[in-house]
């Protein structure tokens, strides 16, 4: 073994150092003294790199060094800018088309083993009778004990057509359970539900962008408009986290004249820099609508918003998104690697860059932080309305977002009310439609009584947190000691009481939870038509719509909107 391990570090140490040698001849023959820096430092590398092989007093991993110098150097420049290994292929393939061979079904990791947590409606899993909760024992023979998500997800996968045996334990069943299964392509649909709302607007939800999502759009929209008399349309891009440009250039090409500009790119090199226009005859210029985005709407998502902003074509209702305004390339590496590389910026037509300005320092969501006003720029829309950059696309009407309490964050991080439901579905054969359906006191008793139950449930209140904080303070400024035992009463008295924040925060937690049967029992698009129903951003947009005068004020910028108030740009 030792013999084999030296073998491999020669190898290493091998083309490492040949890769030096082709870059040395290409710096020899171009004599630039910037790549003379590239070989210089790739030659420290390939000695630090021998040495340590050489000398270190432990056995070394030749892969994993690399690799760690790898990650490292790539985390410096940007976070979208990463190595794909050859593991990883047929995951990136599935986040650019939608596509990929399998059974149809999210999982997610309970305990020693990996649960469906929701199988979509009318693929393999659901059709051969998985049910969230259900817990993978094996595959085809194989023990999934201690697998993690991502080996179990490879297992699932294959060819289409194949056909796999799952064997699943499931609660309220004795024994196990052993499910035949035959894999096919599946194909997420990019809109997984649009309908009306009232007898005049209509909305229709795009969760990402793969291939052919315009396609979809435009068959809901001639759908809502020629069989429902719509009005109104709101395209709901909310969480959108983006795909593929040229969907995103299709899709404002539905609603924007043709030959419009979309969006352009610029980078380094400039022979890749272009101006990606509208392609086609749209299908609608004139219909009152709204574009809900929120602080998970990236990439393409904001291409078409901030586009349709610029144009004064949509009202754009919600939070600031995300500011994901980076181009990446793929290249091709050795042994089937791919490198995802960051090679330019989208900018919009008013010229904003979608870019936020400092990505490296971002709210705990994730999201666009602080923007300094003097780094905060001003642009003009098509028909003369201030829009400013700085990240992201501020929206024209924005509508706070709940924060969950630390209980209810608690629920959903430690599966507390998936487990729940897994019990619930077993006692409650069938439950009342989305759009009538009433979580009974009884019921979310229950849940209350199960949570309380618990030995192993743990969470902090907001006033622990506060109060760790000011423990802290009073350490740092020597008042601690003086006051030691009235501290220790108050983190008594502020010691969480499950029951009883249950009770304070119940119509979140019951929200959640109802949520969570909504996909057991109607899967994804009763989850969506249950939500719907009390959604704050979705109520603003119909309102905002129904208000014919104030609509067309904001749009020719005699009505001051948010994305125009410089003072509202950094509102949370």
């Amino acid at each position: 073994m030792k013999k084999y391990k030296g073998v491999l570090k020669h190898k290493w140490l091998l083309a490492l150092g040949l890769s030096i040698l082709v870059i040395v001849g290409f710096v020899a023959a171009n004599n630039d003294k910037k790549n003379f820096e590239v070989v210089k430092n790739l030659d420290i590398f390939y000695s630090l790199f021998r040495e340590l092989n050489g000398y270190y007093v432990d056995e070394t991993d030749p892969e994993k060094l690399i690799k760690t110098g790898i990650d490292a150097m790539l985390e410096s420049l940007d976070p979208y800018t990463t190595l794909i290994p050859e593991s990883e292929i047929e995951g990136f393939r599935f986040m650019t088309t939608g596509e990929y061979a399998g059974i149809g079904a999210l999982i997610t990791k309970r305990d020693n083993y990996v649960v469906i947590s929701e199988p979509y409606e009318g693929f393999p899993a659901q059709e051969a009778g998985l049910k969230a909760g259900d817990k993978i024992l094996e595959i085809d023979g194989e023990s999934m004990a201690g697998m993690e998500i991502s080996q179990v997800s490879d297992k699932l996968k294959g060819a289409a057509q194949t056909q796999l045996k799952v064997k699943i334990e499931r609660r309220g069943t004795k024994g196990t359970l052993e499910i035949p299964i035959t894999r096919r392509v599946i194909q997420i649909n990019a809109v997984p539900y649009y309908g009306m709302l009232n007898a005049e607007t209509g909305i229709i939800i795009l969760s990402n962008f793969t291939s052919d999502c315009y396609m979809e759009v435009e068959k809901a929209f001639n759908d809502l408009k020629n069989n429902s008399g719509m009005k109104n349309v709101i395209l709901d891009m909310r969480g959108n986290p983006g795909g593929l440009l040229d969907e995103a250039v299709k899709v404002a090409g539905l609603f924007l004249p043709r030959g419009s500009e979309v969006v352009g790119t610029r980078g380094k090199v400039s022979q890749w820099d272009k101006t990606y226009r509208t392609p086609r005859e749209p299908i609608d210029m004139e219909m009152p609508m709204a574009i809900l985005i929120s602080r998970g709407s990236a990439s393409a998502s904001e291409i078409v918003a901030g586009a349709m902003q610029d144009y004064d074509r949509a009202l754009i209702i919600g939070q600031r998104s995300f500011g994901k305004g980076l181009v990446q390339t793929t290249r091709n590496l050795s042994y089937n690697a791919k490198l995802k590389v960051t090679t330019a910026k989208y900018y919009i037509p008013s010229g904003r860059c979608i870019q936020a300005v400092d990505y490296s320092h971002r709210n705990e969501d994730g999201s666009v932080g602080y923007i300094p006003d003097s780094l905060i720029r001003e642009f003009r829309t098509k028909g003369g309305r201030k829009v400013f950059d700085g990240g992201g696309i501020s929206p024209d009407v924005t509508v706070p977002t709940d924060k969950y309490s630390n209980l209810t964050f608690a629920l959903i991080m430690q599966q507390t009310i998936f487990d729940y439901a897994t019990d619930y579905v077993i006692k409650h054969p069938a439950i009342d439609v989305p759009l009538s359906f009433k979580l009974s006191d009884n019921d979310y008793n229950g849940l209350k009584q199960y949570v309380a139950s618990l030995t192993d449930f743990k969470y902090q209140s907001e006033s622990q947190e506060n109060l760790k904080k000011l423990v802290e303070t009073a350490k740092h400024e020597g008042y601690y000691d003086d006051v030691s035992e009235t501290f220790a009463s108050l983190e008594k008295d502020l010691a969480p009481n499950v029951e009883k924040d249950m009770d304070i925060f119940k119509d979140e937690v019951s929200e959640l939870f109802t949520l969570e049967l909504m996909r057991r029992y109607y899967y994804q698009k009763g989850a969506i038509l249950y939500s719907l129903k009390d959604d704050k951003d979705v109520a603003q947009a119909v309102e905002t719509l129904a208000k014919h005068d104030e609509y067309a004020g904001m749009l020719n910028g005699t009505i001051l909107t948010h994305a125009g108030d410089k003072r509202e740009v950094n509102q949370k």
